[in-house]
């Protein structure tokens, strides 16, 4: 055999290798991305076993919840910088451990408080698998193959949370709620291998501007103490004082941020950002109007059990249609903006998005089954409807130079309104309970009622957000049509 042969021969070979990294890499991020989202509702379904085998009130259950996406969105900042700084190989690799590790130690937690704390540990492994895995796949995959790439990893992160209500009702019934947590494991074990062994590990350019960790933390403490000083209301059980206290000193960090980022040469999301129009307004409007949604998750599958005769598995499968309807409407949004413009749609929706949360109070366990799958469905229709339109309106403008910084600070408020969502569905949730009584199932399901309205007006009020806010704003949304400010 010649030299040319063989040179040919090895270099066959090393191609061939290559080509089983990237698959790999592809299906590790892939079942990463499906890992993480499912955790997030997984759970939901769960509460009120979770409850029972802890000896805890099914409604002071929220913190399992709120612990987990609020540390995934303290968490995203920091991806990228430590990522940069020791590789996206070695950074998943770790990732998946403590995902794995904590969600074991989820699965042996004999109370409350330590439950939550393994779930934070849980949203820090959770809180880096999608970020560093779609940095493995921009420092693997080269740029003619990063789109398709990026479109196959992210349909599991959407089929996640999809089946995660179902699925955890059906292993609360079949086995216990221990099996929710302890299915990440022989997924995380074999994701652990796969990493060492064979995923790609894309040349990283590390950056030569240093993380802004004042920054960050400013951020982290004004987080925090919203979410500490709102749960201080239904779990905590804290004075208004100590609340109204938190509350301010959230306020002076998210101050200090911003004089910080008028004065640093690298800040974490430069203010620049808030000089695009429709960055400010859509991410404004994003977090007020998903307050309102987050809190639904949580609540859905807890009325379903707590008041309306559900078993787990009946409630996981009665939060299908929400997400059937929800996908069978994306192209609504896509065909009406065009039409009537962003600012008529944004409007319009947040109000019938609002109206659909307020039509849960009509819910009652003598209803038909097919009137609650009704109301269900028309909720999941607008909300899928006001996330697109959102979305969509909000990253529009950005440039090559925000996409980055947008993007991350546009991903971290998604979590945080989640994360917040769930705290205020709480909060409502204890005080309208305290205040309606709790003696019997009619009152219990009465604060649910005065909840849902509660939160649909909420998310009603946020409609002001996209109408304006002011004349300014409002000429901003008035005349955007085809996906472009005129």
């Amino acid at each position: 055999m010649s030299k040319s042969q063989v040179t040919r021969k090895v270099q066959k070979r090393s191609q061939g290798q290559d080509e089983r990294r990237l698959t790999v890499t592809l299906w590790l991020v892939a079942a990463s991305f499906f890992m993480q989202a499912l955790d997030t509702t997984i759970v939901n379904t769960a509460l009120p076993a979770m409850a029972r085998g802890l000896g805890e009130a099914p409604l002071h259950m929220q913190s399992v919840i709120v612990a987990y996406s609020l540390t995934m969105a303290l968490t995203i900042p920091l991806s990228g910088f430590l990522a940069d700084r020791w590789g996206t190989r070695r950074v998943f690799f770790w990732a998946i451990i403590v995902f794995t590790g904590s969600s074991l130690l989820c699965a042996n937690a004999q109370s409350l408080w330590q439950l939550v704390l393994f779930r934070v540990l849980q949203g820090v492994g959770g809180g880096m698998l999608s970020p560093v895995g779609r940095l493995a796949l921009l420092h693997s995959f080269s740029r003619e193959r990063l789109l398709p790439a990026l479109g196959f990893v992210s349909i599991p992160g959407m089929i996640g949370p999809l089946l995660g209500p179902t699925l955890g009702g059906w292993l609360v019934d079949f086995a216990s709620w221990h099996w929710i947590f302890l299915i990440n494991a022989p997924v995380g074990i074999i994701g652990c291998v796969m990493t060492a062994t064979q995923m790609a590990d894309g040349k990283t350019v590390k950056s030569s501007v240093p993380f802004d960790l004042k920054g960050y933390a400013l951020l982290a403490l004004s987080m925090l103490a919203i979410t500490i000083g709102l749960d201080g209301f239904s779990e905590l059980g804290l004075r208004a004082a100590a609340v109204l206290a938190l509350l301010v000193f959230a306020g002076c960090c998210i101050l200090a941020y911003a004089a910080h980022a008028r004065a640093a040469p690298s800040p974490l999301f430069s203010l620049k950002l808030f000089s695009i129009p429709t960055f400010k307004v859509g991410l404004a409007g994003n977090l007020f109007a998903r307050i309102g949604c987050g809190g639904m998750s949580y609540l859905l599958p807890l009325v379903q059990q707590v008041s309306l005769g559900y078993s787990p598995t009946e409630a996981g499968l009665m939060m299908l249609p929400v997400a059937a309807a929800g996908m069978l409407s994306r192209r609504v949004a896509i065909i009406l903006i065009p039409q009537f413009g962003y600012r008529r749609v944004l409007v319009g929706n947040t109000l019938l998005v609002g109206a659909s949360m307020s039509s849960l109070a009509l819910l009652s366990p003598a209803q038909h089954i097919f009137v609650h799958i009704l109301i269900f469905t028309l909720f999941g229709m607008a909300n899928s409807v006001q996330f697109t339109a959102m979305n969509s309106f909000t990253l529009k403008d950005l440039d090559k130079d925000s996409a980055s910084s947008g993007n991350s600070l546009f991903s971290l408020t998604q979590m945080l309104s989640m994360s917040l969502g769930v705290t205020v569905a709480g909060m409502l949730l204890t005080q309208l309970t305290s205040l309606i009584g709790r003696h019997n199932s009619l009152q219990i399901l009465s604060a649910f009622h005065a909840t849902f309205v509660c939160l649909g007006l909420l998310t009603a009020v946020s409609a002001w957000i996209f109408a304006g806010g002011g004349r300014g704003r409002g000429k901003i949304l008035h005349n955007v049509r085809d996906g472009r400010t005129k």
